[in-house]
């Protein structure tokens, strides 16, 4: 079996490759490993969420590559482009770049450079992980009872956008931001809750609605067909 190990940048994004994602890849004969940067104590930045430095999660994916050095291994990355450290590779160049899909290839191919591996497929969400939620924003009524009248201001947020990977990166206007803003449940529980959406809304709506998230998947899924 193809061993995937994820580098991931906090409890939320862990939970969706435990419950979402993994069960979907080991039916193609892929194991999933999911590992939060820097693991660690209560009070520290493992569980306090994102990046603050780069050295630190690049630290962490080359010492799970040496410690796992099989051609049956591969590593991959899921990092929010939201507060992304300033110094990231790529990220000066990036802050010209407007068209936030060319922005966050100029990003991955930056960080493989980095990397240097070939066994590493770099993955950055457009803009956070809670884009995927507005995927079908319907669903939140699976976490969040009787808010139907701020899932419906919800549901009138993306429909201003061509897509859920488009809400920008705002201090106020990230996905996160507008989610916390309409239903403040949501600020203490998205470890739990985020995950538990994007799991009702279903892969197939994720990939239809994410067109950047799809490609990473299929790429992922690709892994099943090497010899």
């Amino acid at each position: 079996m193809i061993r995937l190990h994820f580098v991931v940048e906090g409890k939320t994004e862990l939970r969706f490759v435990q419950n979402v994602l993994s069960p979907h890849l080991e039916s193609l004969g892929i194991g999933a490993y999911p590992q939060i940067v820097l693991f660690g104590t209560h009070g520290d930045e493992t569980f306090r969420g994102g990046l603050k430095a780069y050295a630190k999660p690049r630290k962490h994916i080359l010492d799970w590559m040496k410690q796992d050095q099989s051609p049956d291994a591969f590593f991959t990355t899921l990092f929010d482009l939201y507060r992304l450290p300033a110094d990231f590779p790529g990220y000066t160049q990036s802050r010209h770049i407007k068209e936030p899909y060319q922005k966050v290839e100029l990003l991955e191919i930056a960080f493989a450079q980095d990397i240097q591996e070939q066994r590493f497929i770099p993955y950055i969400q457009l803009h956070e992980f809670e884009a995927l939620l507005f995927a079908d924003v319907r669903h939140f009524d699976w976490e969040f009872l009787e808010h139907e009248s701020q899932i419906q201001e919800l549901q009138k947020i993306i429909d201003k956008f061509e897509n859920p990977e488009l809400i920008n990166e705002g201090e106020s206007t990230a996905p996160s931001k507008r989610i916390i803003k309409l239903i403040s449940e949501y600020e203490s529980r998205k470890s739990s809750a985020g995950p538990a959406i994007a799991k009702a809304i279903g892969l197939e709506r994720l990939r239809e609605k994410c067109s950047h998230f799809n490609q990473w998947l299929t790429r992922l899924e690709q892994l099943s067909l090497l010899p």
